[in-house]
């Protein structure tokens, strides 16, 4: 069953990561760029070329299709982010397929210098004889989540041709932003009006995730004393030393992201911005637990009190704001999808493996909003930077988990498994 995907998800793929639909976080439309309909616009044609029912899209950006289904069960969301990562240059994606990966390393044709080492990423060690979809070494691939758009397109033609399958409605969702923590609004859960939905958004094979980070970002501005610098003496105040000195008194050895992993949480200075009169700085704290969260908030607060003081003619103001909450919160009331999800992989053969995500998904902000959401494995690997790449099969077995769920959900056949 797995092969008869291969194919659709390859050509999709190929075709979906070749065009630019990158997000954008300073931008205040929604979508945050005009590109990104690009996407939007071909997923609601195709959805309506195969027969899907209810193609809309939303003031937000969002667009929604309905499988109809062929019994009675409950209405399952299936859903995928059209945005790409604005970390890592993403125009002009040449997606590339490796056919029958040998198991050696792995160059790219516009970077000869770049290199994917199974030696150094072992997950691409356990790949051999797949087919392998790269970028050519100057972008990032898309796979993040044009992988998981794929798979949901695929699983949509084949239930909408394959009426064998015993399904309850299935409603899906293609969002934008998600990659800037703006994809989905409150008026989603009302929009998809599902009992409960899977974001097609993981990575390695088994993965069904249903702990992610809680995230706040904060905004630091720095006002200086600005004069002309040949008459600057004890009038001056330089916003970018004092800039310099915030980000310099924040911790360095420890709670950064490159220096965290498993359950850690981090405050990480994404942007700073400006010059000696005025100064921005943006960060995004990150922790699995409220508390550890509020912490760290606490802590920038505190670095910046501590700045303040040193210079009163300044003025330095911190603003911290929502982003996402840990998905567990809510899941771990009613773990009804996530059960589901792994009874699904047990009878594919997958063992299932829930690992907390040090990230967020649109998954996060669903499921806060109210329709429970966790995250299912696509295949991705190295995503946001040149590196990317995805296995084909994986992909493949992640459509073959959808309809597998969809089915299980209709058979009423899912055990707790707590």
């Amino acid at each position: 069953m797995q092969n008869k995907f291969n194919q659709e998800l390859e050509d999709r793929l190929v075709r979906y990561a070749a065009i630019d639909s990158q997000s954008d976080e300073t931008s205040p439309s929604a979508p945050s760029t005009e590109i990104q309909f690009d996407m939007l616009n071909l997923l609601k044609q195709e959805l309506n070329e195969i027969g899907a029912q209810d193609v809309t899209m939303t003031d937000d950006g969002v667009v929604l299709a309905t499988i109809p289904g062929t019994v009675a069960g409950p209405t399952i969301g299936f859903l995928a982010h059209v945005d790409t990562a604005p970390q890592f240059n993403a125009t002009g994606v040449k997606p590339r397929v490796i056919k029958g990966y040998n198991g050696g390393d792995i160059t790219y044709p516009d970077d000869p210098a770049l290199v994917l080492s199974p030696t150094e990423h072992p997950y691409l060690a356990s790949k051999v004889g797949d087919d392998l979809v790269t970028a050519s070494g100057t972008t990032l691939l898309g796979a993040d989540d044009k992988a998981g758009v794929s798979i949901i397109m695929t699983m949509a033609r084949h239930l909408l041709t394959d009426e064998t399958i015993a399904h309850g409605p299935i409603r899906i969702a293609f969002t934008p932003d998600e990659e800037i923590g703006r994809g989905v609004t409150e008026a989603l859960p009302k929009d998809l009006n599902a009992d409960f939905a899977y974001t097609l958004d993981g990575q390695e094979l088994g993965e069904i995730e249903y702990e992610s980070f809680s995230a706040d970002r904060a905004v630091v501005k720095i006002e200086g004393v600005s004069i002309h610098p040949g008459l600057a003496k004890e009038k001056m105040v330089n916003a970018a030393h004092l800039a310099a000195k915030i980000v310099q008194t924040l911790p360095q050895a420890t709670m950064t992201p490159e220096v965290t992993d498993d359950r850690e949480g981090f405050i990480h200075v994404t942007d700073m911005n400006g010059g000696s009169s005025e100064m921005e700085i943006k960060l995004i704290l990150r922790d699995f637990e409220m508390d550890g969260l509020e912490a760290k908030g606490e802590l920038v607060r505190k670095v910046c009190d501590a700045v303040q003081a040193s210079e009163p003619r300044a003025k330095v103001s911190v603003e911290i704001s929502h982003q996402y909450r840990n998905m567990r919160y809510w899941l771990e009331k009613d773990m009804t999808p996530v059960d589901l999800a792994r009874d699904a992989c047990n009878e594919l053969g997958i063992d299932p493996v829930s690992v907390p995500i040090r990230g967020g998904t649109d998954g996060s902000r669903l499921t806060e909003f109210g329709t429970p959401c966790p995250n299912i494995f696509t295949g991705m690997q190295c995503i946001h930077g040149p590196l990317e790449w995805i296995s084909v099969q994986d992909m493949a077995v992640a459509t073959e988990l959808c309809l597998k769920i969809a089915s299980k959900a209709a058979q009423g056949e899912s055990n707790s498994q707590g």
